[in-house]
């Protein structure tokens, strides 16, 4: 079995920064981490590994830096690192970055199932994952809860709902979307980080993955943002000194007010 995790290098959440004239997030000179939800995706992929005996392999689009995320996927057991970097994939939009990590998946072989976190804290858009399935033209499930069984060339799982849970059969290669509520991620190990150290890092660039330069980066993304500001923040209210069921009242009216 060959699995395949979709992670993410975020700024620090604390750490955000916005280029005023790219509107483009500034990663140089911020400090980064996996994206969250993703360490909950790499986690269940390594559970794989160690039940069926699965190759797992990350990989990232990013800058340089990103090398970082992926090597300390390795310490948490991931076997194989693949970065996808070039100043042409910079400014992609959620529609870009789906079309870039799809062509690197394409060059891997027979690839059965592949991994997202829910979504990543820096866009919170959880496009990504759908945009990949559509691309390879693969089915998917979001929002998986648990994994009960691989059998057969199908995998049975939970997709959290709102009001519970549904469990569904899916056929294999497929794409999944997990949530935190899957498993506790691990810490790393030092064998782990012993390997994070040697395992050979394979970079690919546009041409690499033979994609068409208008379809890929900000030049590729149908959605760009247009302005970022701060929202200003104004504060009105109302005093009164009233007796209980007067207080009452009054809330009960504005209520109503507002949900007309």
């Amino acid at each position: 079995m060959n699995i395949v995790v979709c992670i993410k290098q975020v700024p620090d959440t604390t750490e955000i920064k916005i280029d005023p004239q790219t509107n483009t997030l500034i990663r140089e000179g911020v400090e980064s981490i996996i994206n969250p939800f993703d360490l909950y995706a790499i986690e269940e992929a390594v559970r794989l590994k160690e039940q069926f005996g699965a190759t797992v392999t990350a990989v990232t689009m990013g800058p340089p830096q990103a090398e970082t995320a992926l090597r300390e996927a390795v310490s948490l057991g991931v076997d194989n690192i693949i970065l996808l970097s070039d100043r042409k994939f910079a400014g992609a939009d959620t529609w870009a970055t789906s079309l870039t990590l799809s062509g690197a998946i394409k060059k891997l072989e027979n690839v059965d199932l592949i991994f997202f976190g829910q979504q990543a804290i820096d866009g919170d858009t959880a496009q990504v994952g759908p945009g990949v399935s559509a691309h390879l033209d693969m089915g998917q499930v979001c929002f998986v809860s648990k994994i009960h069984e691989i059998k057969d060339g199908t995998i049975t799982l939970d997709r959290l709902m709102d009001d519970g849970y549904d469990t569904l059969s899916a056929r294999l290669p497929l794409v999944i979307s997990v949530v935190k509520e899957i498993n506790t991620p691990r810490l790393p190990s030092l064998r782990g980080k012993k390997n994070a150290r040697n395992v050979e890092l394979v970079t690919w660039n546009a041409q690499d993955l033979e994609l068409d330069e208008k379809l890929i980066g900000l030049n590729g993304s149908p959605t760009q943002v247009v302005k970022i500001f701060s929202p200003q923040l104004t504060k009105q209210g109302e005093k009164y000194e009233l007796s209980g069921d007067e207080a009452a009242e009054i809330i009960y009216r504005r209520i109503k007010e507002i949900s007309r």
